[in-house]
């Protein structure tokens, strides 16, 4: 859906196209602005975005539709507007494109108004307070060692196949369960199948009817998949400020994001960075993240994932979009073999807020020494392999066991998973989380084996005594 002027003006003629770049030729004086969108004069369903100037009279603008819409020598007009979407509760429940445009099969998209998906910054005035609420998520690792604070942003970062859009899921339904906060769903360059799945899940679970959903899947052309952020990013604006709603906004895949923008680069003939990335990417990562800003009103809490390829977390888009983040929490391929879910490694992970003042004196300590004990816990192992647990010292074998329990009680049956594994998925409370630990900690299961804290939610509700 676009927004357009009643009168379009000529502009001029294509004068090449190299992927979904269109070069344009200027044959009036006018000079259209940056990110201005432009029409084909014979086809207005063929659309372009004004991208960059080769010269005072040569436009480089990005193809938003099929390459085979256009072609050399094609009369462009120009619209005076941007690439708008509808905005409103009519957006709630439905599945878009970039413009606006029902991807469900449920009829048109109703909305009072139209908003560009550019938006400028917000006043410093306007940013959240310095007080600190922790949004629980309900999954016990992510609660315990890498706390997220409400407003705040969590990455999830981790390769192929490690389980990051199951976490994505999960996170989805455990804290969309709040009162007067809705979701945008922004899918970047992933499978259709995954986008699919995930519309299915919200739907049997009745949470599709808080969430909005604008898809850029892999099929599409690397212009559109790199802006479906920016229009994400305007709908959570819209329900943060003028639908008073906190918004939850999920991302998957911040690195098909940054590739998107790095084939469009590649066309345009850009020097390529040193790690063969566009040279352009920390400021079009920070732009993005700049605009999911939480108001001393309403906030915005972002989780997104971030594909890793070949496990290596030294690559520019981790390392770029990182310093955005107030958690991340890394998803091991050695956790994953292990049949453990989530597959989270607590060593690589990490929050901005694990101090006592944020978390408090208990949930502080027992952060501390869970930690302690899990290092503690892998320079055994590596004896464990070797000569065999009977060869601990006593003291040594009671740290392995209270390690061993930790790390399988950290395991949780997800509600996303449920049809998978046959088990019912659970939301613990950080409260109960923390004293479960602390008990573990201090030895009160000792004598307990450490399979029996695996998949379950808390040690109460498991039914294990002390």
């Amino acid at each position: 859906m676009t927004k357009k002027d009643k009168e379009l003006r000529f502009l001029g003629r294509v004068k090449s196209i190299t992927g979904q770049i269109v070069r344009i030729s200027c044959e009036t004086d006018y000079r259209p602005a940056i990110r201005e969108l432009l029409l084909a004069e014979d086809d207005h369903d063929t659309c372009m975005e004004v991208y960059s100037y080769s010269d005072d009279h040569t436009i480089n603008a990005l193809l938003l539709s099929p390459v085979d819409s256009v072609s050399r020598y094609t009369r462009v007009v120009t619209t005076g507007g941007q690439i708008s979407i509808p905005v409103g509760k009519g957006v709630l429940g439905r599945v878009m494109n970039l413009y606006g445009q029902p991807q469900d099969e449920k009829g048109i998209i109703k909305a009072r108004e139209l908003r560009s998906i550019y938006t400028e910054a917000d006043d410093t005035d306007k940013l959240r307070s310095s007080e600190l609420r922790i949004q629980e998520t309900g999954i016990k690792v992510i609660d315990f060692f890498t706390p997220l604070p409400r407003g705040g942003k969590l990455g999830i970062i981790g390769g192929a196949g490690v389980g990051k859009t199951v976490l994505l899921t999960e996170l989805m339904h455990n804290i969309q369960q709040e009162k007067n906060t809705i979701s945008i769903f922004a899918g970047i360059g992933e499978r259709i199948r995954e986008g699919h799945e995930l519309w299915k899940i919200l739907e049997d679970s009745g949470l599709i009817e808080k969430t909005a959903m604008i898809m850029g899947n892999v099929n599409e052309n690397a212009a559109v998949r790199f802006r479906v952020a920016w229009a994400a990013s305007a709908l959570a604006e819209y329900f943060r400020d003028d639908g008073n709603k906190d918004v939850l906004f999920f991302v998957d895949n911040m690195f098909r994001f940054a590739q998107a923008g790095g084939e469009l680069s590649t066309l345009l003939d850009n020097i390529p960075s040193e790690f063969g990335y566009q040279p352009t990417l920390q400021t079009e990562v920070a732009q993005f993240e700049n605009r999911l800003k939480s108001t001393a009103d309403r906030y915005i809490t972002s989780v997104q994932t971030i594909y890793v390829p070949s496990d290596e977390l030294t690559n520019p888009v981790v390392t770029t979009t990182i310093p955005h983040l107030d958690a991340a929490v890394v998803l091991s391929r050695d956790v994953a073999q292990e049949g453990r879910l989530p597959a989270i490694d607590p060593f690589r992970s990490q929050s901005s807020i694990v101090t006592k003042e944020d978390l408090g004196e208990m949930h502080y300590v027992a952060v501390t020494k869970a930690t302690e004990l899990l290092n503690q816990f892998n320079r055994l192992n590596r004896i464990v392999s070797i000569v065999g647990e009977e060869e601990l010292s006593v003291e040594n074998r009671k740290i392995y066991r209270r390690a061993q329990q930790i790390i399988n009680y950290m395991t949780q049956p997800f509600f996303s998973a449920e049809i998978h594994t046959g088990r019912s998925g659970v939301f613990v409370k950080r409260e109960e989380l923390v004293k479960d630990v602390c008990d573990i900690v201090t030895g009160n299961f000792e004598d307990l084996p450490p399979e029996k804290f695996k998949f379950i939610g808390t040690i109460k509700g498991a039914g294990i005594e002390k």
